[in-house]
């Protein structure tokens, strides 16, 4: 698995120090969940490289990330981090809202390769697991972490698991949906 211990290295160079959103864990440990994820589902040498860079280019130089990627792990690689990625800008300030970001990845699940969707769904369980047992420790107060409060992080994850769901059925995405039922239950419900 050599693509793989290069991107391992690779990505531990983009991420390292940063942290999850309001805690102490380091972002690294998002990382190598996603990729551990992908690969208990069948991920391929090339689909674990992804996992692990994910979202490499998103935080850690944008297109220029990208390139990198593309030229050190192939096209394969680069295509599913750039269908895993909601931006691509070096500068934050750049960005879209927060909301048409979101709503624009979930739409472009609609037709996304296997590998796009291996990897997004590994993401989101992760992240769905991690929020849930933020909630069971902090409750309401894990939202204020997410640009799109309470509302909009619940809308996010129920909206990518019916995309993923419907454009890949696979363990993974069942997973995945069962994850974000129990998340929305525990939150009251779901989205308003």
């Amino acid at each position: 698995m050599d693509a793989f211990e290069s991107a391992l290295r690779l990505a531990y160079r983009v991420h390292r120090g940063q942290l999850r959103k309001g805690t102490g864990v380091p972002y690294v440990a998002h990382i190598l969940g996603v990729a551990a994820i992908a690969l208990e589902y069948g991920a391929t040498e090339s689909e674990a490289a992804a996992a692990l860079l994910h979202d490499a280019a998103e935080d850690g130089g944008g297109e220029a990330m990208l390139a990198e990627i593309r030229a050190q792990f192939g096209d394969e690689v680069a295509d599913v981090v750039l269908g895993c990625s909601d931006r691509l800008v070096e500068n934050p300030a750049d960005r879209r809202p927060w909301l048409e970001r979101k709503q624009a990845y979930v739409a472009h699940l609609g037709d996304a390769s296997a590998g796009v969707c291996l990897v997004s769904a590994a993401d989101k369980l992760h992240n769905v697991r991690a929020i849930a047992r933020d909630y069971r420790e902090h409750g309401e107060a894990v939202w204020a972490r997410f640009q799109g409060g309470r509302d909009g992080t619940l809308w996010y994850y129920e909206a990518v698991s019916s995309a993923l769901w419907r454009r890949w059925p696979a363990p993974l995405t069942e997973d995945l949906s069962q994850e974000v039922a129990a998340l929305l239950r525990a939150a009251g419900g779901g989205a308003a």
